[in-house]
């Protein structure tokens, strides 16, 4: 049973350390696989508010939501072969990769549950710095690590909001 808790905590530290090295390190290399995290997943929560269209799409495709589910299920997949030894662990760890993508699809189609319920995520794509916040599902190993930086509920949110309201003000009587 302790392999419960222990799948929990590894798993959190693997999205936090995914995130930050692998999506955000390699994939800022437009060339690499995990390109489409960077170049596609981030520009596309900036420009529509936190949502991203291809998690709109079928996940039978070849785009960032495919290829994160790619990611994830291969990750749960490798560790299959623990199961044996520590069935505990590993059914833990296969949660963990389930609830990782449907919060993460979640969030990205619904950007008022994503700032509700998952707010360190909504932060990491709609704060200031988008080189912070790397958890998902739970902000522990961000509080842990020092990578935690709140933007929900800020002065810096409202300013932001009262900016992008007056953009689109000025947007409309343009066009009007």
């Amino acid at each position: 049973m302790i392999g419960i808790p222990v799948a929990l905590v590894s798993a959190n530290a693997f999205e936090w350390w995914v995130h930050k090295y692998i999506l955000h390190g390699l994939g800022k290399n437009k060339s690499s696989y995990w390109a489409f995290h960077w170049h596609d997943h981030h520009r596309n929560a900036r420009r529509h508010g936190h949502i991203d269209p291809s998690y709109q799409a079928s996940l039978f495709g070849w785009h960032g939501q495919a290829k994160e589910a790619i990611g994830v299920f291969g990750a749960a997949l490798a560790i299959t072969p623990l199961f044996p030894v520590a069935p505990f662990f590993t059914a833990t760890a296969w949660y963990c990769a389930i609830n990782y993508y449907r919060k993460h699809k979640r969030a990205h189609q619904d950007p008022k549950w994503a700032r509700e319920h998952l707010p360190w995520h909504y932060d990491h794509h709609m704060g200031p710095n988008q080189h912070k916040n790397w958890c998902v599902t739970r902000p522990w190993w961000d509080d842990l690590m020092g990578t935690r930086q709140p933007y929900v509920g800020t002065a810096r949110e409202r300013e932001d909001i009262a900016k992008r309201e007056v953009l689109a003000e000025r947007r409309s009587r343009a066009s009007a």
